[in-house]
Order: C-alpha cells, then structure tokens, then sequence
C-alpha cells in the first residue's frame, strides 16, 4: 500500500513548476502502477502549449474556470469543475486559463517525475 498526502508531495522534489503551472506528481512510474498521477495547478490568465507524443492523459478540472483547444479541428470547450478532458489522440492542444485550474491529471505511461515540457509542448519519454 502506497499513502502520500498532497502537503508533503508539495514540500518535495515531486513538485515541479513552470511559468504557467505547478504540478504535484504524487504517483510516478518507480512506484509501479503503471501510470502516474499529478494534482497540477494552471496559473490564471495563462494559456499552455501542449502536445503530449509519447503519453496520453486524462484531466478531471476540481475547480476554476478555463478553455481547452483541440488544434486538429480548431474546437474550443470549457473546463469548470467537473469536467474531465481526455487526450487520447495525443491531441496537440491549448489550455487557456481564466480562473486558476486546480487538475487532477493521469498519465500513462508514467512519468518519472522531473519532466517538464519541450519546445513542442510534449513531455521526452523517460524510463527507469
């Protein structure tokens, strides 16, 4: 069994942080689950490249307010509380914030923890 709280997770080297957000890597790959688990704050009136090539991803939005572009096919959809976003096209998108969005994000594969994003808003594929 694997106990962690977010409190100590945010005093740790399993918080890493950006210019546009904070992410609290609470589960990572050496912990063998075979996906990892993020509590990830986006700083309000931020917006954020991303395209993850090597992972998909699941969100689930627990509070603020902000808009997720599909850069495919150009659709905007809201995020507020409740909502859960799932990339599972390895969609290249944009995350716009109006509120700071408080996350809960899962990755698979895992992430080793340190990733931060590249110059095309993908995380390198890192395995222990």
């Amino acid at each position: 069994m694997i106990v962690r709280n977010l409190k100590d997770c945010e005093n740790s080297e399993r918080c890493v942080r950006s210019e546009t957000w904070q992410s609290v890597r609470m589960l990572l790959a050496n912990d063998k689950m075979g996906f990892s688990f993020h509590i990830t704050t986006i700083f309000a009136g931020t917006e954020t490249h991303m395209h993850y090539q090597q992972h998909l991803e699941s969100v689930y939005c627990m509070s603020g307010k902000g808009r997720i572009k599909n850069l495919a096919d150009d659709s905007v959809h809201e995020i507020s509380p409740g909502t859960l976003y799932i990339l599972d096209q390895h969609d290249k998108h944009i995350l716009y914030a109006e509120e700071e969005l408080s996350l809960a994000c899962v990755f698979n594969p895992p992430i080793t923890g340190q990733e931060t994003h590249n110059e095309d808003g993908s995380y390198p594929l890192i395995t222990e």
